[in-house]
């Protein structure tokens, strides 16, 4: 009897110090992680101020690759939200809640050196109001770089499981920033290094376009006066097949990058036309968008037919596909190449372009600044967690208004382009892709030209080169 009260009295004991050793324990528990990326502050804050991205960096998908995630409340800023569920218990159902951006993204500029985005999170961790803290500070000699500095605060109050619960905040959130800060670094590498701060992009709605095109190609060593030259002649043979075709202009010349290489650019011309079917050697054909050539067994293109075009893409096929295997047969009018473009003579095509959404950005200046408004695009693009294909998809731009020049030559007015990005929606990321972006959502106007005709300066301060200056070989790519 007495060994049994002695197990009691020592039962007693050992609760009566754990429970006061849980109280002793601090009721809160905090666990920090710092990384130095070589970004921008704003192309950080961009990424962390909306969860689009967070899929592609978060450790959750390591451990449960069938993870299924789900956006919710605004795309952006505070009150944006992630849902996620899983079948694996590690992972859990949970779900983050964008509390807090500040500065605004509006205010975000080289002069701010720090900001900070808080995250709400709701999971089954043990404790209450638990959330991620990531604080942005500018870093190097030029302010290039950034440091991220990632934490998770909880508060257990007095409740002594979740005291105890402190004892292992270095296992799942410890592990979720550590291996999510490696993760994000990898994918902020991926983002193109430039500023586009002066950008303000909007998210447009295309229609389907029928168009006649050119695919061609011009040295860069030739300069942007070689180019324009290719695109003359292009331009009037264009125009020549429209009138035979007994088709109309409807628009400006269109331009969709192919291979911005560092010898040689290539590109498709375009015009647009006020008719969907054409007539070629008194056949009618109805226009569909191009589609990615089907590839034999050893990777190769399958070669041209006269047979109709597979299903539609939204964009026009790669300039390289004029130059088809030494194999192909030549293709005559009334066929269709192998993406599908219905061919009207040895270098007119004609297709459906566009359809869908794209990120729109404006650039007021010579063709030497579009090449760099659409990496800012694609750029912004990743930030913003907008998918976009580079291959199927291709970035065009439209030039809307040309530059004018006076009598010997000085720009006089600046040429207008509006660059666009295709954009694709990502359900399996988590949702639709918005409406619109942050800046668009805030009214924030695009470029544009002051009265005399010169750039205005909330957009310029960025820009690659100024319209008057004089045109380098290097600057001959920035083809439109």
């Amino acid at each position: 009897m007495t060994r049994v009260l002695e197990i009691i009295v020592a039962l007693i004991i050992v609760a009566v110090l754990g429970v006061v050793a849980g109280f002793v324990m601090p009721g809160t528990g905090h666990v920090e992680r710092s990384l130095v990326v070589g970004k921008d502050l704003r192309q950080v804050y961009d990424v962390m101020d909306n969860l689009r991205r967070f899929p592609d960096y978060s450790n959750l998908g390591s451990d449960d690759p069938n993870i299924k995630y789900t956006l919710s409340g605004p795309a952006y800023g505070p009150g944006a939200a992630l849902s996620w569920t899983s079948n694996v218990d590690k992972v859990g159902d949970g779900k983050l809640t964008i509390a807090s951006a500040t500065p605004d993204f509006s205010k975000i500029n080289a002069a701010v050196n720090n900001a900070q985005i808080v995250w709400n999170l709701d999971n089954d961790w043990h404790g209450t109001d638990k959330h991620f803290t990531i604080d942005l500070e500018r870093h190097g000699r030029t302010g290039k770089l950034t440091k991220i500095t990632w934490s998770y605060d909880v508060a257990y109050g007095f409740n002594l499981i979740s005291r105890y619960s402190r004892l292992y905040i270095h296992g799942a959130p410890d592990t979720l920033i550590q291996y999510s800060l490696s993760n994000l670094e990898n994918v902020l590498a991926a983002v193109p290094n430039v500023d586009y701060s002066a950008l303000i992009p909007y998210i447009v709605q295309t229609k389907p376009t029928p168009v006649l095109l050119i695919s061609d190609s011009s040295p860069r060593k030739n300069g942007l006066a070689g180019l324009d030259d290719v695109m003359s002649t292009d331009m009037k043979q264009l125009q020549a097949a429209a009138k035979k075709l007994g088709v109309n202009i409807t628009g400006p010349r269109i331009t969709f990058t192919t291979n911005y290489g560092d010898e040689t650019y290539s590109f498709d011309i375009a015009l647009p036309i006020d008719s969907n079917t054409l007539t070629v050697d008194g056949q009618s054909y109805t226009l569909t968008a191009p589609t990615q050539p089907a590839l034999n067994a050893d990777g190769t293109p399958v070669a041209a037919s006269s047979s109709a075009p597979a299903s539609s893409s939204s964009a026009p096929a790669s300039s390289s596909s004029s130059s088809a295997p030494a194999a192909a047969p030549v293709l005559k009018p009334g066929d269709h190449d192998m993406y599908g473009r219905l061919v009207v003579n040895d270098k007119v095509r004609a297709t459906l372009a566009f359809g869908g959404p794209a990120l729109e950005g404006v650039w007021n200046g010579t063709a030497a600044g579009v090449p760099q408004t659409r990496d800012m695009l694609k750029a912004y693009a990743q930030t913003h967690g907008y998918k976009y294909d580079a291959v199927v998809h291709r970035q065009y731009d439209i030039q809307v208004r040309p530059e004018v020049q006076d009598d010997k030559g000085n720009v006089t007015t600046y040429a207008k382009y509006d660059v666009y990005l295709p954009i694709t929606d990502t359900p399996n990321d988590g949702g639709t892709l918005p409406a619109q972006t942050p800046e668009q959502a805030e009214g924030i106007a695009q470029p544009n030209l002051d009265a005399n005709g010169n750039q205005i300066p909330a957009s310029s301060s960025s820009a690659p080169a100024a319209a008057g200056s004089s045109v380098a070989p290097a600057a001959a790519s920035s083809a439109k």
